[in-house]
């Protein structure tokens, strides 16, 4: 990962912000899933049923839909660093809230609040965008992206040792109020610690920050098309928490909810129009469009990729456990080899699209990941353990390199769209694992896998409608100049 231009371990300006940047990501991947590795204690200590662990992994997934879509827009009209260090500052809230609950109610809020941290990634994002060229972007974002997500393993490795430590029935709250101190303080290092651009350049914002920007007539029904999933997914957990499913809300909430949903979708649908009604007037000028397509194929994509990710790293110490007769910290352990990979893999898959093209590369992880998750269908008790840690380990890798590849695109689109942009296909990658959770609660872990490797196939199929990123993306200066910024 290092070059005469790419000096990963450099002190140069722009190698100190992606440090700070993955260092914030990971912060916000660790506190995400510090509860994952320990809800046997959780569930022990107060005595949850397996309904309850499931819908409180459910629940950790949940407001990171809207919440991407939300800090995707406050990030390009407010800056990284800002919208980043509030972040942090806030969701140290609800991970104290979580340490001291003593009913599945206050766990359940907490987590659902928590599911906010989840967006912090779309930050990040924006913000490597802005310091470093096309022909690095890649590997930059994989390694922001990877590194980060590499948080999730660090606290299934960390967070069960951590608990026993401390010991007793508390000792999990111990571990969760530690992470969350933890993100507290690296809030205040992180606004202190990085710029929005580098000296001199612009930081371009969009027209508006009520709805993203489309360039066409047909890109517009697109736009409005791909919200309906993201909608869909909100309402699919409301009727997971309804009386049909775990019985968390009253049916008259679940009523208000959905009319509450059906109220907002038609409000983005106005707020859409009012942005981009002059599409439907005026032709706009073809150096300035832009390809919406591209989205909808780089968010199916992601549904796939991080989607099964969040949803695996979720479940897998529970399946080591349950299929392997182990205890929870050695099942830990063992899942946090899925999350380990992240460390080269998603990096690896950035650098692969920089060197060979972004369309060519996802294909080839797509596949990959398809047939990886085919494998994973097939692990029993009868397998020998290493070989399933194996198998997981394979998995894992095209999985989170088929991530690295999607947002080496992802920034090549529009840039002074990228966090719109970045926190839709993000926001896909939480509707992706809220389905495959919902799916787990009704299905064995074999069928859950097979849903797994079929709905990636259906992704590798939607690559044959993108294009690969080429030219200059053209964006206007405050003078009223034009910029051309390279993407190839």
């Amino acid at each position: 990962m290092s070059d005469a231009n790419f000096k990963l371990f450099s002190l140069t300006p722009k190698m100190k912000i992606l440090h700070f940047s993955w260092g914030a990501f990971f912060i916000s991947f660790f506190v995400w899933f510090n509860h994952a590795p320990l809800l046997g204690l959780i569930a022990e200590s107060l005595g949850l049923t397996a309904e309850q662990i499931k819908t409180l992994l459910i629940l950790n997934v949940a407001l990171t839909i809207p919440a991407r879509i939300a800090i995707g827009m406050v990030t390009d009209q407010y800056g990284p660093r800002k919208t980043y260090s509030l972040l942090l500052l806030l969701c140290s809230i609800p991970c104290g809230m979580f340490a001291v609950a003593d009913s599945f109610e206050q766990l359940a809020l907490a987590r659902f609040l928590l599911g906010f941290i989840g967006a912090g990634f779309v930050i990040g994002i924006r913000l490597v965008s802005e310091w470093f060229p096309a022909n690095q972007l890649g590997t930059a974002e994989g390694i922001y992206g990877g590194w980060g997500n590499f948080g999730s393993a660090a606290a299934a490795m960390i967070m069960p040792a951590l608990a026993l430590a401390f010991g007793g029935d508390d000792g999990w709250r111990w571990a969760v109020g530690i992470s969350g101190v933890i993100c507290f303080l690296y809030s205040f290092v992180f606004y202190y610690g990085v710029r929005d651009t580098p000296a001199g350049a612009t930081y371009f914002k969009p027209k508006s920050s009520k709805a993203m920007e489309v360039t066409s007539v047909g890109d517009f029904y697109l736009l409005i098309l791909m919200k309906l999933p993201l909608f869909g997914a909100l309402a699919l957990l409301n009727w997971k928490l309804s009386p049909q499913g775990v019985s968390l809300i009253t049916e008259n909430t679940s009523w208000l909810i959905y009319v509450g949903l059906v109220g907002l979708f038609i409000y983005e649908v106005i707020a859409a129009y009012q942005v981009n009604k002059e599409v439907f007037v005026t032709p706009v000028d073809p150096i300035h469009q832009y390809s919406f397509k591209q989205v909808a194929v780089l968010n199916v994509l992601y549904f796939a990729t991080f989607g099964s990710e969040l949803a695996v790293v979720s479940m897998l110490p529970l399946f080591f456990s349950e299929t392997f007769e182990l205890n929870m910290v050695v099942a830990g352990l063992l899942a946090s080899s899925y999350a380990f990979m992240n460390l080269l893999s998603r990096p690896l898959g950035g650098w692969i699209s920089d060197k060979y093209g972004r369309k060519k590369t996802l294909m080839i992880l797509t596949t990959g990941l398809s047939i990886g998750y085919g494998v994973m269908a097939t692990i029993t008790g009868e397998w020998p353990l290493v070989l399933a840690v194996v198998a997981a380990m394979s998995c894992s890798f095209f999985v989170q390199a088929g991530e690295g590849a999607v947002f080496a695109a992802v920034p090549l689109i529009k840039r002074r769209l990228t966090g719109q942009i970045a926190g839709m296909t993000g926001a896909y990658g939480n509707v992706g694992a809220v389905c495959y959770l919902t799916v787990l609660s009704f299905v064995s872990y074999s069928t859950f896998f097979w849903v797994i490797a079929v709905s990636a196939f259906v992704g590798l199929l939607m690559l044959f409608l993108m294009q690969e990123p080429k030219g200059n993306m053209v964006e206007i200066l405050p003078d009223g100049t034009v910029e051309l910024i390279k993407v190839d």
